[in-house]
């Protein structure tokens, strides 16, 4: 074995070793270890040689391959646990930053849709609560002087 492979097998022990004593599931493990050797073989070179910065780098990687933010804040508590615990590099694992969760805009109805909407309304009753509803959450905010 190589030196580099004997590195990276100690780490990936200790690894191991330190999710077991926090007691993270099976399926959570295979993800963290997924994830940090996803990001040795990318820089090729073993996880404890890089830093910060090489982080970063994966980070605007893996967001220019279009990852969704949930895979990418898994890779994310996945560094930050092994930084953090595993290499007890504690200055690092709070500045590699989460993805944000991506806002949604609201459907908004066109005036004829909203007019098809109210006409498929059987009932009178509920027909005349519904425009007054619509009519009382479209009307801009008042001014006051």
């Amino acid at each position: 074995m190589t030196d580099a492979t004997v590195t990276v097998s100690l780490l990936r022990r200790r690894m191991i070793d330190d999710m077991s004593l926090r007691n993270l599931s099976p399926a959570t493990q295979r993800s963290y270890l997924h994830a940090v050797t996803k990001f040795s073989r990318y820089f090729g070179r073993s996880p404890d040689r890089l830093g910060l910065e090489d982080v970063r780098a994966f980070q605007v990687y893996l967001v220019s391959q279009g990852i969704s933010w949930g895979s990418l804040n898994q890779i994310v508590c996945a560094l930050r646990f092994f930084y953090g615990v595993t290499l007890d590099r504690s200055e690092i694992p709070e500045r590699i930053v989460y993805a944000r969760t991506p806002r949604k805009l609201p459907t908004i109805l066109s005036a004829d849709e909203v007019v098809r909407f109210l006409e498929a309304v059987p009932s009178l009753k509920a027909r005349a609560a519904l425009t007054t509803a619509y009519a009382a959450g479209c009307a801009p905010p008042k001014r006051q002087a």
